[in-house]
C-alpha cells in the first residue's frame, strides 16, 4: 500500500511513525532529514496543488492524508479527490473553519457554541475606536486568516492594541491573512488541546493535551506554533469533558454540516476551561503541531484504521484507544526563534537515523541532511518525546536526558508541564 502524507515538520514525522507497518510504502512531501528515516522524501511544496496531484497519480498513491493548514485551506484534498485518489482530509468547504477566524466565531455565535465576545473589523479606525470604547485589558488582537500560529497579539493596555491593529491592517504584517481582523475578550483559566477524529457525523476524541505557546519560562516571550505539550491535561476533567462533548464538539460538526460544509478528518478544539465552563479559543482544521507528536506517541489503536474509517463514514464502528500514562514534548529551537535565527548549525548526539535511545522518540521538525550530518533548518528544530506512569514522571525522563542533544545557540523551555 503507498502512503503519501503532505506535509515536513514534526507532526508529519509523527504521522508516518504511527502510519509506518508492514506492506506500506511511505512518501512524504516535501518531508525533512528525519522523515527520510521513515519515508521517501519528494521535493514538492506543500502549496504546489497540481505537483502534488501529479506525483500521486503517477506514483499510483493508494492513501494521501494532507496534514498542514495552508494546502487544506487551498483545497489540495478537493484536488487530489478529484484525481481519483482516496485522501484523508476536510475539503476547502471545511477547512474554512480555521481558514478564516471571522467565520468560525461567526459560526459558533450562529449556533451558540460558546466562545469569546469579539467583533470583526477590515478598517483600522474603526478597530481602535472600538478597542478605546471598550476601554478593557488584556484583549486579544488576531488575524482572520492563517498565520503559522503567530498571528494572535495579547495586547496589555491601548497603546499596544493599537499597534498591533495598525501593523496588521494597514502595515500588511501578516499580509492578507492580516486584511480582516477579530478583537476578541480575554478569557481567564487553564487551557486545553482537544483533537478529535470525525467522519461527519461521529466524533472520536484522542487524548487531551496542554500546549505551551511563549517562547520562554514561564510564559514569557512571543507567542510561537508550540514550545512542548503534555498529554493527557491534568485540567481536562471527565466533567469537563462531558461538557465540552455536549456543548462543543459534537455542535460544532453539527453546525459544520447544517452549513453545508460536512468536516471529515481531524479537528483541533483548542479550550478554555473558564469560571463558565469551557469556550472555544479557536479551531484548527488539522493535527495541532506538537500536540499530534504527543496524542499519536499515545495512541493504541492504529491510525491507519482511523484514518480509513473516518474517509469511509463508519467512524462510529470503531474506538479510539489509547496507552495508560503520561508523554511530553519538548521543543528544540533556534537561537532567535520566533524571530530572526540561523540554520545549517550541526546537530549534535544523534544517531544516523536521527534518533538517541534516551527518548521515546525524536520527531525532527525542521532539519535537513548535508555530508552525512544533521542540520539545523527551521526555528523549530527537534521535538524530544518521553512518556512516564504520569506527567511528573514523564518530565523527568525528558529534562534528565535532554542536553545529550544541542545545536549551537539552540534553545528550549525548562517548564514544559510546569516548574518540577
Amino acid at each position: 500500500m503507498k502512503i503519501l502524507v503532505v506535509g515536513g515538520g514534526g507532526r508529519e514525522h509523527a504521522i508516518l511513525k504511527s502510519l509506518a507497518g508492514e506492506g506500506r510504502q511511505l512518501f512524504c512531501a516535501p518531508g525533512n532529514a528525519g522523515i527520510a528515516n521513515l519515508a521517501t522524501c519528494v521535493d514538492i511544496k506543500i502549496n504546489d496543488l497540481d505537483g502534488i496531484v501529479k506525483f500521486a497519480t503517477e506514483e499510483k498513491i493508494d492513501l494521501a492524508l494532507v496534514s498542514q493548514d495552508e494546502p487544506l485551506v487551498l483545497g489540495m484534498v478537493d484536488a487530489l479527490q478529484a484525481a481519483g485518489i482516496r485522501t484523508f482530509g476536510p475539503n476547502k468547504a471545511a477547512a474554512i473553519i480555521e481558514g478564516s477566524k471571522a467565520f468560525s466565531k461567526d459560526l459558533m455565535k450562529k449556533y451558540n457554541i460558546p466562545t469569546a465576545a469579539y467583533e470583526k473589523f477590515t478598517d483600522s479606525a474603526a478597530a481602535i475606536e472600538y478597542v478605546k470604547a471598550q476601554d478593557t485589558y488584556p484583549t486579544v488582537i488576531k488575524a482572520s486568516g492563517l498565520a503559522l500560529g503567530k498571528g494572535v497579539i495579547i495586547a496589555q493596555d491601548f497603546e499596544e492594541a493599537k499597534e498591533a491593529i495598525v501593523e496588521m491592517l494597514d502595515g500588511g504584517k501578516f499580509g492578507e491573512s492580516g486584511k480582516e481582523i477579530v478583537i476578541e475578550e480575554f478569557l481567564t483559566g487553564p487551557e486545553v488541546s482537544v483533537l478529535a477524529f470525525t467522519d461527519g457525523h461521529c466524533v472520536r476524541p484522542m487524548i487531551s493535551s496542554k500546549d505551551h505557546k511563549r517562547a520562554f519560562d514561564n510564559d514569557e516571550g512571543l507567542n510561537t506554533g508550540g514550545m512542548g505539550v503534555i498529554a493527557p491535561n491534568p485540567f481536562y476533567t471527565e466533567e469537563v469533558e462531558k461538557i465540552a462533548y455536549e456543548t462543543i464538539l459534537i455542535p460544532t460538526i453539527e453546525a459544520m454540516n447544517a452549513e453545508g460544509r460536512t468536516f471529515k478528518g481531524v479537528l483541533y478544539y483548542g479550550l478554555m476551561i473558564t469560571e463558565k465552563g469551557p469556550k472555544v479559543i479557536e479551531y484548527n482544521c488539522r493535527f495541532g503541531d506538537p500536540e499530534a507528536q504527543v496524542c499519536l506517541s499515545l495512541l493504541k489503536t492504529d491510525l491507519l484504521e482511523i484514518v480509513n474509517a473516518v474517509i469511509d463514514e463508519r467512524l462510529s464502528e470503531i474506538s479510539v484507544e489509547n496507552e495508560d500514562g503520561a508523554a511530553i514534548i519538548v521543543m528544540m529551537c533556534s537561537g532567535g526563534y520566533p524571530e530572526s535565527y540561523e540554520k545549517g548549525k550541526e546537530i549534535m548526539g544523534l544517531d544516523e537515523k536521527g534518533q538517541n535511545d534516551a527518548f521515546y522518540y525524536v520527531f525532527h521538525s525542521g532539519t535537513k541532511m548535508a555530508d552525512g550530518k544533521y542540520l539545523s533548518n527551521g526555528g523549530r528544530v527537534l521535538g524530544f518525546v518521553a512518556k512516564g506512569k504520569d506527567i511528573a514522571d514523564a518530565q523527568n525522563n525528558v529534562y534528565s536526558n535532554i542536553d545529550k542533544v544541542s545545536f549551537e545557540k539552540s534553545f528550549y523551555r525548562h517548564d514544559i508541564g510546569g516548574k518540577r
